[in-house]
């Protein structure tokens, strides 16, 4: 009998830390923990080369395993095109990251707290006519480093990096970034050329996350299945 695909819960190492899923999710914190020699990565970018690789359930479930740790942890939803993290958490988003940019006050008032202890939010905001010229901007390079200050961990929600260069723009910032590849649909020289924007961002490939596959509880493997963006 061929293994079904299960769609979990959008924000699964919440609502259930104690399943199989929940526990890879916190398998992906420790690698990319490890992943440098200095064993000290305070924010990286999450994206996928092209839509609907489920990145920004990952984003949020990966950053959960962050401030269940005890990290106070910030999650950004840099993809001002196509905004996903407010529906996750249930959380408003007539303010966020683009406003934050243009009206320049305090970056604490844009901040939402989740219902999840340790884990914050900026949301998208209303969706702008140029984001990556508000990405690209001074103010918003100001804003990342203030964050970096009041945060352990910044992880970034960017839209696909083969679509706009929103992505690369923010990996420029974090210097560290994780693939997310849709496993029943890809395309090598896709994967490829996503890699390579990626590095030439200045950026570092922490690791790949295949998503969307079969989740097969008698091995380690990273695989998940998300049906949503």
């Amino acid at each position: 009998m061929a293994k079904k695909k299960h769609k979990l819960n959008p924000l699964e190492t919440y609502e259930n830390p104690k399943s199989v899923l929940s526990e890879k999710f916190r398998g992906v914190r420790t690698n990319i923990t490890f992943s440098t020699a200095e064993g000290k990565v305070d924010s990286l970018v999450i994206t996928a080369e092209r839509p609907d690789a489920g990145k920004s359930s990952i984003t949020s479930n990966t950053a959960i395993t962050y401030a269940q740790s005890g990290m106070k942890t910030l999650i950004i939803d840099g993809d001002m095109r196509k905004p996903t993290q407010h529906y996750l958490f249930q959380e408003q988003n007539f303010r966020g990251l683009s406003t934050a940019i243009v009206e320049g006050e305090p970056i604490e008032s844009y901040i939402i707290p989740t219902r999840v202890n340790n884990l914050d939010l900026l949301a998208a905001g209303p969706i702008p006519p140029n984001p990556s010229e508000l990405i690209a901007s001074e103010r918003f390079e100001k804003i990342f480093e203030e964050l970096k200050y009041q945060y352990d961990m910044i992880i970034i929600d960017t839209p696909p990096i083969l679509t706009v260069t929103d992505a690369q723009l923010f990996a420029k910032l974090t210097k560290n970034a994780v693939l997310v590849i849709d496993v029943s649909e890809n395309n090598r020289n896709e994967v490829i050329r996503a890699k390579d924007l990626i590095e030439k961002s200045g950026a570092k490939i922490l690791g790949v996350i295949l998503n969307k596959a079969i989740l097969d509880k008698s091995t380690s493997s990273y695989y998940y299945y998300y049906g949503e963006e």
